[in-house]
């Protein structure tokens, strides 16, 4: 069978890793839009997450030298400053440098991958990535008024839509899905049957334990650094905790086919990605350093790859992606016992499920993000998190996570079961 992506794949920019770990990480609940943490800011969500990291791990944070943040919608005032405020704030050393890093829906992969690069290079030996977003606080703007308004010209818009949309072909994300729904003849029925195994399987990882010790419950807080201001967080409608991702919820296939198409085909507000806000966060450590302090690390990172793929078909990029890692580390995706693939649309996961030719039990076993959520520069760190604890869970030896991003890319990262 011939590989349409050949040529993605042998342009993907991939690197290997001998002796770099994802030693541990923790997440926030993701809060469905305009829930909870509707006011909230992605950097206080960032700090939350990292802060219960340290708890929940044990790893001082003290321990890290250096840090990596990634974003995608600038949701407050002061986001220029955000991987900074998270490394001050979280009790990180002051004199810590700290980056932000954007691949659009691959920004936490590439958060996790620029930490294990900066290791690789000997520039750290512990590093922490975080990924957040607020997908409430996406705000209202406006680009062409600063020289003032003109009769008839005044254009805010709203930035969380128009985000959608790639202007290099005129459509949006949707209608990327509806291409690959298409070209692979994905029907309306096959994509929700999918969405109600993401939202059953994610229902019952929560009612069976599972995401417990992935999850830190987000409560009211204010965080006090000596010499300069105060931060903090609090939860809208007068809630004293967020516990549960708030979009996972028990939806039967009778209930998604009442829904209407939001793209004029298979996609609908149910059997897309959630749009939620939450924060993720993971320590990424040197073998010398995990070794000299006794840590059990959750998996070990082999490889990594990003690829590009026409912009039109932008949900398929996890397929080269995951075949250029797996090449990378010298593996093929049958060798891969647990596949965790972004869910941005119910046909843009089955379509990478077609190309990949790996089989249901194999990915996304605890729900995706049509259940959970798809907070934007988040994602890739829950997913990469995920992953390895699916590892540990099934006793399999290699896992991929992996997301297609806007503009025609796909990222993913191979990970290794730590034992």
């Amino acid at each position: 069978m011939s590989n349409p992506y050949s040529a993605s794949e042998a342009a993907a920019l991939t690197t290997s890793y001998d002796d770099i770990w994802l030693v541990a990480g923790q997440r926030t609940p993701f809060a469905d839009y305009n829930g909870v943490l509707r006011d909230v800011s992605p950097t206080d969500l960032g700090i939350y997450a990292a802060r219960a990291l340290f708890e929940k791990s044990g790893i001082p944070a003290s321990a890290i030298q250096a840090i990596v943040a990634g974003n995608m919608a600038q949701a407050s005032f002061d986001a220029y400053f955000m991987p900074r405020q998270i490394g001050l704030y979280s009790g990180v050393n002051p004199n810590v440098p700290a980056v932000l890093v954007q691949r659009l829906c691959g920004t936490g992969f590439e958060a996790i991958l620029t930490a294990a690069d900066q290791i690789k290079l000997g520039k750290a030996k512990v590093a922490l990535a975080v990924g957040t977003e607020s997908m409430s606080r996406n705000p209202v703007a406006a680009y062409t008024h600063r020289a003032g308004f003109r009769m008839g010209q005044v254009d805010f818009r709203d930035f969380l839509w128009e985000a959608t949309k790639d202007t290099s072909f005129g459509g949006s994300m949707g209608d990327t899905a509806e291409n690959l729904a298409k070209r692979y003849g994905i029907s309306r029925e096959e994509v929700d049957r999918f969405a109600e195994l993401s939202f059953s399987r994610a229902v019952a990882g929560w009612e069976s334990g599972y995401f417990d010790d992935e999850v830190s419950a987000v409560v009211n807080s204010k965080w006090d650094l000596e010499g300069y201001n105060s931060r903090g967080l609090k939860l809208a409608d007068r809630a004293e905790r967020c516990e549960r991702d708030g979009h996972v919820r028990a939806t039967s296939f009778e209930t998604l086919q009442k829904l209407k198409p939001a793209f004029g085909g298979v996609q609908t507000g149910g059997n897309s990605s959630a749009i939620v806000d939450g924060a993720a966060a993971v320590i990424v450590a040197h073998g010398d350093w995990v070794r000299a302090n006794g840590v059990k690390p959750l998996a070990r990172i082999v490889a990594g790859a990003a690829v590009a793929v026409p912009p039109e078909i932008m949900g398929i990029g996890p397929a080269p992606a995951i075949r250029a890692a797996a090449r990378t580390a010298g593996l093929t995706v049958g060798d891969l016992g647990r596949i965790e693939i972004n869910e941005a649309f119910g046909a843009q996961y089955l379509a990478c499920q077609r190309e990949l030719g790996f089989d249901t039990e194999r990915g996304n076993v605890h729900g995706g993000a049509i259940a959970i959520g798809h907070p934007l520069g988040a994602s890739g760190v829950r997913l990469t998190t995920t992953v390895a604890r699916e590892l540990k869970e099934a006793g399999a030896q290699f896992g991929v996570s992996s997301a297609c991003a806007g503009g025609g890319q796909g990222v993913a990262i191979v990970v290794e079961n730590a034992g």
